[in-house]
């Protein structure tokens, strides 16, 4: 077992700054958990606690059942990856691998197996010989990875090492990482500001900010259900469309001060009954915005297009109502010109509704379900 817990962490600096704040998480045996926010929010901080890099101020930190806040990095069985890949530029591929087997006194024919089918797995033996200045970035990266997996630790931390990759090695290197998850059947936990590595690694996604924990889930449940409006515009590229609107009666909604109105599902309309006369904040995905030939009506929004960006298989549309901007994702199925006017239909059930003053979603929150 290689269950991680950390229970109401917090990390304090000098001047009273708190850089976690009371972090309750749990990565279960096996698991690929990541850590994603913005620069700042903490997530760093929080693997390196777990690492044993920084002091825990606060909380309790547990690895297979064992209290570790007092325990030396190299007594905690974890092995971490870093942005920087931290190679000694003056040894061989090999010698770096083996270096921390070195230090522990293992036999040489073992140091040697390990190394040998470690650098099988993530393909890098006929660079065994080399020193890593005669590497590329995603082969260096591997030999850090490399290390890490000689060691055969009980759980494996990676502090944004893909960062320093261009953005096809980037791609490539998410599938390693998650089909390495997979063969090693490892606990991992993974740090990273970029979403999208969140959303295609990730059993589990944390989502920090300013210190805290905004939410913990599956990355389907934190994509159809943020729990909040900073979750719901961070998780999701491009992100989610935000209007401001204004509930009125008979269940609609209005934008742009009376300019349109849509009328969300009547399961909706439930929980948006005690925002009557009141404004809210309507959020919508840009794969939920439908463009339509049909002129301005009833859930229809009028937008004049700013900026086009063809994709290949699909398009972006930046937009513009009379005041706020949005983005539309479409298929490549029409022409359009900056410069014009056209309409989209909002799918209204895949609508999310979040309260103008604390940005808490409007709508309850299911019951986590294989993360639908």
């Amino acid at each position: 077992m290689a269950k991680v817990e950390l229970k109401g962490i917090s990390k304090v600096y000098d001047g009273n700054v708190r850089a976690v704040d009371n972090a309750n998480i749990v990565v279960e045996d096996k698991e690929f958990v990541v850590f994603v926010g913005p620069s700042g929010c903490g997530k760093s901080t929080t693997l390196r606690m777990v690492a044993g890099l920084e002091d825990i101020t606060e909380g309790e930190l547990y690895i297979d059942g064992e209290l570790m806040n007092d325990v030396p990095p190299k007594d905690r069985n974890i092995a971490m990856v870093f942005q920087n890949y931290a190679l000694y530029p003056h040894m061989t591929v090999y010698e770096n691998m083996a270096f921390g087997l070195r230090i522990k006194k293992e036999k040489k024919e073992e140091i040697d197996r390990r190394v040998h089918e470690a650098a099988r797995i993530l393909d890098i033996e006929k660079f065994l010989d080399r020193k890593p200045k005669a590497l590329s970035g995603g082969q260096r990266q591997r030999v850090a990875v490399g290390r890490a997996i000689v060691r055969k630790p009980k759980v494996f931390l990676f502090d944004e090492p893909l960062s320093n990759l261009d953005a096809k090695l980037r791609v490539q290197m998410r599938a390693e990482l998650s089909d390495l998850h997979i063969r090693l059947n490892a606990t991992m936990i993974y740090v990273t500001h970029d979403q999208v590595e969140a959303m295609t690694m990730a059993n589990k996604i944390v989502v920090m900010k300013d210190g805290k924990v905004q939410q913990i889930g599956s990355p389907l449940y934190l994509y159809n259900h943020p729990v909040n409006k900073f979750v719901a515009g961070f998780i999701g590229s491009p992100p989610m469309n935000f209007l401001t609107a204004r509930v009125v009666e008979k269940g609609g909604i209005v934008l742009e001060e009376g300019t349109f109105e849509v009328k969300p599902s009547a399961e909706h309309q439930e929980y948006l009954k005690k925002y009557v006369g009141k404004e809210i904040y309507f959020g919508i995905r840009p794969e939920d915005l439908l463009y339509t030939d049909k002129p301005a009506g009833d859930n229809n929004i009028p937008v004049k297009i700013t900026v086009v960006e063809p994709l290949g298989a699909d398009i972006h549309l930046w937009l513009t109502t009379n005041t706020q901007p949005l983005v539309a994702r479409t298929e490549p199925h029409h022409v359009f010109k900056v410069g014009e006017t056209i309409n989209f239909t909002p799918r209204l059930e895949k609508a999310r509704y979040f309260d103008r003053e604390t940005e808490l979603s409007i709508l309850p929150q299911p019951p986590i379900d294989n993360g639908r």
